[in-house]
């Protein structure tokens, strides 16, 4: 075991439950490290059910490509913890983490606090002890008790589309799960909206209203689309003539919208030539991403592999659409390799690809104790009239891909299993 698991091993032992929404536990412990959510560069704060993560690659991107350094908070990681704290445009090294992580054991002393409130913990001091031009902070679950919720005086703030997602800890509904999100919400900042429900848009529209904050929604004051493979972008600023995202899927033009829309409402200082140039060098592994090397290479000549980790029904109904785009350039047979976590519902996951899958291979997520088993996500998958069984790894699922030819196999469902095969494949992100 590494210096840093053996710390972090030692982190998510302080609170018996791995989830339990609360700031009180946090707030101490940021005083006694010196409020170092006080001390930050201006923040773009971000929640939401999908589209965190992309929206937040894009404005990076577009922040680095004008010449600007950033510092990036994103959860969970793929491969290795140091995914999760980018400073300054580099991932935290790990003698640093490590230093860090210690020195916030030391002060919190043993006190109860779980292991995402103290590893933010821990992050916040990094990007206050290190010089940067702007901080990105992605939620990790939820808003208003979310553990990033700390920040007084955020620049700005963006609500990507709020969806079905985490029901036992942020509410059964649309409109409940919207409120949580909306917490996020500071009287003072700016905020931009992503395209909402009915339900979702009422409730954040009533928080904004409460705060004096009067945002900017997606599809009402700004649009994005796709138009003879370019990205046409308009808000009341005027319209923008952009190359694709280098992101894959039209819901990527979305995100991307979203992402232009903020860095102009906030006044980033980004010109339409660092915008164009973000959109081609955008990266965000695991979201619909092709596999290459010895993964890849299991599969024979004419398979494609890909790789993405939603696993919300939201997420699977932009995938499915994906794939539909693809089929119009190259039908082929679709094989799904999936694995989950049990706080998701495989049916659910499974609905937006009804008719398009030939077949569907399931595994037990390595290494996560709160996975489904393979079997049964195999028998919720057959329950929903697809034709499904279980394998016992991800090798075995792909020399069974490989009996179809000419397959286009993509691996899903779940985070965890992402970061699992991209470190089989040797390809962690850098």
């Amino acid at each position: 075991m590494s210096r840093t698991d053996a710390i972090l091993k030692r982190l998510a032992q302080l609170h018996p439950k791995l989830i339990d929404l609360s700031l009180e536990r946090m707030m101490p412990l940021l005083e006694a490290m010196g409020r170092p959510q006080d001390n930050l560069p201006p923040v773009i704060h971000v929640a939401g059910t999908n589209g965190k993560g992309s929206t937040i690659a894009y404005l990076r991107a577009f922040l680095e490509a004008a010449g600007k350094s950033v510092h990036v908070y994103n959860s969970p990681h793929l491969v290795r913890f140091n995914e999760r704290i980018r400073l300054a445009g580099k991932l935290v090294g790990t003698r640093r983490l490590n230093q860090v992580l210690e020195r916030v054991e030391a002060v919190n002393a043993g006190r109860p606090i779980t292991f995402f409130e103290v590893t933010t913990v821990a992050a916040l001091v990094l990007y206050a002890e290190t010089a940067a031009d702007y901080l990105l902070l992605e939620t990790g679950m939820g808003g208003t008790y979310d553990t990033t919720n700390v920040v007084a005086q955020p620049l700005g703030v963006i609500i990507t589309p709020v969806a079905l997602d985490h029901q036992g800890f942020l509410g059964t509904t649309i409109a409940e799960i919207a409120a949580n999100k909306a917490g996020i919400l500071k009287r003072g900042s700016q905020a931009v909206i992503g395209l909402q429900q009915d339900a979702a848009h009422a409730v954040i529209e009533r928080a904004a209203h409460r705060l004096g904050i009067r945002p900017i929604w997606q599809g009402e004051d700004f649009h994005g689309t796709a138009q003879d493979g370019r990205l046409v972008y308009q808000d009341e600023d005027g319209l923008l003539d952009l190359p694709p995202p280098a992101l894959i899927g039209a819901h990527q033009f979305d995100n991307a919208a979203l992402a232009i829309a903020a860095t102009r409402h906030f006044g980033l200082p980004v010109d339409a030539a660092a915008l164009a140039q973000g959109l081609r060098q955008v990266a965000w592994p695991a979201r619909m991403m092709a596999l290459h090397g010895r993964l890849r290479d299991m599969l024979g000549p004419g398979g494609e592999l890909w790789l993405d980790g939603g696993h919300n029904e939201h997420g699977a109904t932009a995938l499915a659409r994906v794939i539909a785009e693809m089929n119009q350039t190259r039908p082929a047979p679709l094989v799904l390799i999936m694995g989950m976590m049990n706080t998701r519902h495989p049916a659910d996951f499974l609905k937006p690809f009804a008719g398009q899958v030939q077949q569907i291979f399931t595994l037990t997520v390595p290494g996560e104790p709160n996975a489904h088993k393979a079997e049964s996500i195999a028998g919720m998958a057959r329950a929903a009239g697809f034709a499904a069984s279980a394998k016992r790894s991800i090798l075995s699922a792909l020399q069974a891909a490989a009996a179809i030819p000419h397959a286009r196999v993509l691996i899903c469902g779940s985070l965890y299993l992402a970061g699992d095969v991209l470190a089989r494949n040797h390809t962690p992100p850098d």
